[in-house]
């Protein structure tokens, strides 16, 4: 089975083509030069340039995977969560070929693409497993018990850890797309230098909240003006990052703990962080837990994912109705 996957859920417009589970082709038009200039994401910006970039990328995407669209037998799109205008123009366009050329659809949630993420690598897990889902858009706990089971075990309440990350960034002065930013800095710098207030909310709790956070860094640099001292940005970096990772580590392994999963898996973009990453292999290793994390380019926004879990989706539920429509807000409850 040849699955085309379309993924527009935000600021990049990516096309993938897998023939089963395996990757044929992974391509994407990144929009962070246009939303570098505000900062952030602009979603009508963001819409529209979906709408210039999704044919060619499409198409790009078949000739690298060596294959037309007469050949394709499934199509895989993100249906949500995201912005509304940006999810739109790539699954409207995928209804469009589905009916136009007779194959089936199916809408694929982003979060259950990222879930799933780490079956496009060689090394993969086994079910059930706990999955950190930490991005600009969420910070989400699964229990996954199979390729369609995902239960929600916690998320956060406010920012999500990238959205933090990228507004520590931008009250720095550091470019956007924040995240990589942060993390170059951060390992240039003394985590010690600030103890940042960690947010652990009530006793067991697997929420979370990255807002106060977020405020003690500004607070932070604010008294440094006051002062008339340089803010330590390396400083500021390293100990705004050890508060992040600190936190979603060790409610992570307290998910394990509870629900008794010997397994962690972590996916979306702040997932390629290399200190999370260094954390989570030394506390996994202590603790006799199994770790898995997708290489960066799946971590990020990707169409392979899309495909992947549509591939998966198709075979347990059939294909979706073209009636269905995109959805802003996270399904999952």
């Amino acid at each position: 089975m040849l699955i085309l996957g379309i993924e527009s859920s935000c600021d990049d417009t990516a096309a993938a083509v897998l023939e089963n589970t395996q990757l044929r082709s992974n391509v994407l038009s990144s929009q962070d030069t246009i939303h570098n200039t505000f900062g952030g994401v602009v979603p009508e910006l963001a819409s529209r340039q979906h709408l210039q970039a999704i044919c060619p990328i499409v198409q790009l995407a078949l000739e690298k995977a060596g294959v037309t669209l007469e050949e394709i037998d499934l199509i895989a799109a993100t249906r949500g969560p995201g912005l509304i205008g940006s999810l739109l123009v790539g699954f409207s366009y995928a209804k469009t070929l589905a009916y136009t050329l007779k194959i089936p659809l199916v809408g694929v949630d982003h979060m259950a693409g990222h879930i799933l993420s780490i079956f496009l690598e060689k090394n993969q897990p086994e079910f059930p497993y706990i999955a950190l889902i930490v991005s600009g858009g969420t910070t989400s706990l699964f229990l996954v018990k199979n390729h369609q089971d995902h239960k929600l075990l916690g998320r956060t309440r406010d920012d999500a850890a990238g959205e933090a990350f990228d507004k520590v960034a931008k009250l720095l002065g550091l470019p956007y797309p924040g995240g990589p930013h942060v993390s170059l800095k951060a390992s240039e710098g003394d985590s010690k230098y600030i103890q940042f207030p960690r947010a652990w909310l009530a006793d067991n709790s697997l929420d979370f909240s990255f807002s106060g956070l977020k405020t003690a860094v500004l607070n932070h640099c604010n008294q440094q003006k006051q002062k008339e001292s340089m803010v330590q940005i390396n400083n500021v970096c390293a100990s705004f990052q050890e508060a992040v990772v600190d936190v979603l580590v060790e409610k992570t392994l307290n998910a394990a703990s509870r629900y008794n999963i010997d397994t962690i898996v972590i996916g979306g973009g702040v997932s390629s962080n290399k200190r999370l990453r260094h954390v989570f292999e030394k506390r996994c290793t202590v603790n006799n837990l199994l770790f898995y994390a997708p290489e960066p380019v799946f971590c990020t926004d990707n169409a392979a994912m899309i495909a992947l879990a549509g591939y998966h989706a198709f075979k347990i539920n059939g294909a979706s109705s073209l009636d269905i429509d995109v959805y802003s807000r996270p399904q999952y409850r």
